[in-house]
């Protein structure tokens, strides 16, 4: 199995488009301490040439142009199309993971897989039609069932605690609930298995069963401290409220995660504002001397 981490941050990217934070501010400089990410999303393959695009960034073209694994190669028989990008796959229906599908508009042949609940909200959208249905077929996937997306790759999808889309969102909001709407992904492929988590709003029994024994966790990052943008001054949600379990704090995953039975464990899905971004920070120390690392764009990994 092959992992490529194709964007490692949170909606909006790093820097964001409009943000001085002191997080964002190193950026806008071109500190070397920090480096750009764009809107999380990973690319996974078991035989190197079919590949399942699991989330779809808005900034996934650029994304591919980075990715040479990803794009178009040159075909014997002269097509003019192509592309190693087999299916997708969506853990929910937030826009930095859905936006990115309408860039596979081009009459491209893809498999669209998600759940039941995450494909109605496409459908309810009229500006996902766009994905002619006659190349690009949809595939809703069932909770705790397997399937095989492309040659040899193995998914699980299941559930975890997380809410609706922003967009979504009603006078009131159920966070923490688990159901089809926020999913993590088990990949398994030649006797590996990886995890990918890149919402979660709790460390539940239930999730550290899920993951144990697994040779690689990528996992929500989001914000290190829950009231951080409030901190920062450039919004009033605490993490918890989007969502997203914090890493620091004593119900944070860091914590949480601990004695967790897993390899490699990476935190992915970082907001603009987590120091964890700057490489000598004292937030970034404390998440690497925990054993962790900090997903950064381009990144391959082998489970």
């Amino acid at each position: 199995m092959r992992v490529v981490v194709l964007g490692s941050a949170a909606g909006g990217g790093y820097p964001q488009w409009n943000c001085r934070c002191r997080v964002c501010a190193l950026a806008w400089s071109g500190d070397t301490r920090v480096a750009m990410r764009t809107q999380s999303s990973i690319a996974a393959t078991a035989d190197g040439e079919h590949w399942l695009l699991i989330n779809a960034s808005p900034d996934l073209r650029q994304q591919i142009i980075a990715t040479p694994e990803v794009a178009p190669a040159a075909m014997a028989d002269a097509s003019s199309r192509h592309s190693p990008l087999r299916a997708v796959l969506l853990t929910n229906g937030d826009v930095d993971h859905v936006a990115g599908l309408l860039t596979l508009r081009e009459r491209q042949p893809l498999t669209l897989h998600a759940t039941g609940e995450v494909l109605q909200v496409l459908a309810d959208n009229p500006i996902f039609g766009v994905l002619d249905p006659a190349l690009v077929a949809r595939r809703a996937a069932r909770l705790d069932e397997t399937f095989e997306p492309v040659p040899g790759l193995s998914v699980t999808l299941f559930a975890v605690p997380g809410k609706v889309p922003l967009y979504l969102e009603g006078e009131s909001v159920d966070v923490g609930s688990e159901g089809e709407m926020t999913v993590g992904v088990r990949l398994e492929a030649g006797g590996r298995t990886a995890h990918y988590i890149p919402g979660c709003a709790a460390v539940t029994e239930r999730l550290r069963e899920r993951i144990a024994g697994t040779d690689l966790l990528l996992f929500d990052g989001t914000v290190f401290e829950d009231d951080e943008m409030r901190q920062a001054g450039v919004g009033e949600k605490t993490g918890r409220r989007m969502g997203h379990l914090p890493i620091a704090g004593s119900a944070g995953s860091l914590l949480a995660l601990a004695d967790a039975d897993v390899g490699r464990r990476i935190y992915i899905h970082i907001n603009n504002t987590n120091p964890i971004l700057i490489e000598d920070s004292p937030e970034r120390r404390i998440v690497e001397e925990a054993g962790w690392e900090v997903a950064r764009d381009g990144m391959e990994l082998r489970p």
